[in-house]
């Protein structure tokens, strides 16, 4: 089973400390972890015009693998839709990776409404965090983010606020009990 756990937050809110954070953690305590990234800037390509890659591209390769000694980067050139995000983590779902948790960054709008994905929410302020919360359903384990760094409470509305990485030990044992509650029911 793959736990899937989306930091959810506007720009700017600390989305990208907590992963790092909590890939850093998890990865040196030996779990297999994946890490996906939504760029929501139309025409954004990792691929540099001009290199082969991307000129297999514009030749009309739909899938340009490149491979190097020390990695291997799959291009899939696709038209976004809803059903990329589920296309992606069943990917790195797959048995092959063997990924024990995957961290998403962005795609707020699509995670908000899932039970099947756990949720941490960042925000800078007690404002934004309304913002950001209203429309998420169950599960969010904590909130976090520049919140964190400037609240001298423990519990805003009922969740915890954690600063990573000061406090962001609390925060690996609340995924870690996530990754037990989700094999004790078999997703």
């Amino acid at each position: 089973m793959v736990l899937v756990v989306a930091v959810v937050g506007r720009s700017g809110s600390g989305k990208t400390v907590v992963i790092e954070y909590l890939v850093g953690q998890f990865s040196a305590e030996g779990y297999s972890v994946g890490a996906v990234k939504h760029v929501h800037h139309k025409g954004f390509t990792m691929d540099a015009e001009g290199k082969n890659t991307w000129r297999y591209a514009q030749a009309g390769a739909r899938v340009i693998a490149a491979i190097s000694p020390d990695e291997v980067a799959i291009i899939r050139k696709i038209v976004h839709d809803v059903g990329s995000f589920d296309r992606v983590i069943g990917t790195l779902k797959k048995k092959e990776e063997g990924l024990d948790i995957i961290f998403v960054e962005g795609y707020h709008e699509l995670v908000a409404k899932r039970v099947d994905v756990v949720k941490i929410v960042v925000a800078k302020d007690e404002d934004v965090l309304q913002d950001t919360l209203c429309g998420i359903v169950e599960p969010v384990i904590a909130l976090s983010g520049l919140i964190a760094e400037n609240s001298s409470t423990a519990f805003i509305q009922g969740y915890p606020v954690i600063e990573v990485p000061k406090e962001g030990k609390k925060l690996v044992e609340l995924i870690k009990r996530q990754l037990v509650i989700q094999k004790g029911s078999g997703d």
